[in-house]
């Protein structure tokens, strides 16, 4: 992996770093643009996988052999980098969860129980992924809250006045995406933030998109929970984190029951463990913690702002390639935006367009991405998505236009 000067990256230098990008999918070079559901692995964070199983293996936190003493150093040292990566106060305000949906459900199952009740509004936003409208309508039906909903215009922005004509002395939560998985819509997190604690709102920021492409400093943001997944973030599946507000944490009750989130347990009563290990019961997914530091590191060497400037280029490339095919919209044209591009293809389905396409060795994303309300603001069905990373190219993008082309033959 190199850096060379210019804030230019070395994109096949980078490529190398990732074993499976070098494979052929029928017949074909693989182009991976399903980067949005899932980014592939650099080297090293494979290797701190297999290094741990094959090295030690051990269970966290309560041995104090040799073994168990490494697992529990590299594991909390990965607690330590997300802490500075999201440049969180405190190291106990990071908690380990499976992914953004499970720390999203954390927060509604436990600050939402303990203080949402009859009559309270939760607002989300029509760009909003399943995993944070599902959590809260539970919520509502449960408690009796009142689920409010901003709108999004014909561009794929949220629209801020609407947003605030839906703020009142009733709203006591408001969760939002950073960015749209299904547009790439960066939406005005800070100005959000703002207004909903000036009615005295708590806000989660759902992060899964952002933190590959975008800085995040939660301080600076002021949310009182952010949450992310570490397989967007070149970091492994079923590892994700959640930051919240140390003295909003210390208000929630535990979630899950079991070992590690205990300090007493006697058949009368449990007392409960310090943070943050009240929200981690039971044996954690100790390997992809730990891998998810080595994905940190990665992220940082090549730098965020470095990563963005190849991935900007990428994007106004793509734009501007899929502009020019006749028969092609574009679905969510925001000003900004990272490197997502949706579409739709005069009298093609996108599932076709996904087949076909992959016949070619392209991987893309068809269908709704879990945003089915998003879909039906714009009057669709789904669309196909191509979303991009520090290790795509413009020659990748070529191959789509061209590939886009061939479906227009085979379909028309």
């Amino acid at each position: 992996m190199q850096v060379v000067s210019h804030e230019i990256l070395d994109t096949e230098a980078i490529r190398r770093d990732f074993p499976v990008l070098h494979q052929k999918v029928s017949g074909r070079d693989l182009v991976y643009f399903d980067n949005a559901a899932t980014t592939q692995k650099p080297k090293a964070v494979i290797d701190a996988l297999t290094g741990y199983y094959e090295g030690y293996n051990a269970n966290i936190h309560r041995g104090i052999h040799h073994l168990a003493e490494k697992a529990t150093g590299a594991f909390e040292a990965t607690r330590i980098a997300i802490q500075r990566f999201l440049n969180a106060a405190h190291v106990e305000e990071i908690i380990f969860t499976y992914g953004t949906t499970d720390g999203i459900n954390l927060v509604a199952q436990t600050y939402g129980r303990k203080f949402l009740g009859e009559g309270d509004e939760i607002i989300i936003s029509t760009m909003e992924h399943h995993s944070n409208i599902v959590p809260w309508q539970m919520l509502c039906e449960e408690r009796g809250c009142v689920l409010k909903v901003i709108p999004v215009d014909d561009n794929g922005d949220l629209i801020l006045e609407e947003y605030e004509k839906l703020l009142t002395d009733r709203t006591r939560f408001v969760s939002v995406v950073y960015v749209s998985n299904a547009l790439g819509t960066i939406n005005p997190v800070k100005t959000i933030i703002d207004k909903a604690h000036a009615v005295g709102a708590k806000v989660l920021i759902d992060g899964a998109q952002a933190t590959s492409h975008l800085d995040i400093d939660v301080q600076a943001l002021d949310p009182d929970f952010f949450v992310f997944s570490a397989h967007k973030l070149y970091g492994p599946t079923g590892m994700g984190a959640l930051y919240g507000k140390r003295e909003v944490l210390e208000a929630m009750p535990p979630w899950r029951g079991g070992g590690e989130m205990i300090k007493e347990v006697t058949f009368e009563k449990t007392t409960y463990n310090d943070l943050p290990y009240k929200f981690e019961a039971g044996t954690p997914n100790i390997a992809d913690v730990i891998a998810t530091q080595y994905a940190l590191e990665y992220v940082d060497t090549l730098g965020k702002k470095n990563i963005a400037a190849h991935e900007n280029q990428l994007l106004a490339y793509a734009t501007d390639a899929l502009s020019s095919i006749d028969g092609l919209r574009l679905v969510g044209t925001a000003k900004e935006k990272i490197s997502v591009v949706s579409f739709v293809m005069d009298g093609i389905h996108h599932q076709d367009i996904g087949v076909i396409l992959d016949q070619q060795g392209i991987a893309v994303r068809t269908g709704h991405h879990c945003t089915q309300p998003l879909m039906r603001r714009f009057g669709i069905a789904g669309t196909t998505r191509a979303s991009f990373a520090v290790y795509n190219t413009t020659e990748e993008i070529d191959r789509l236009v061209q590939g886009l082309h061939r479906v227009k033959k085979m379909m028309l």
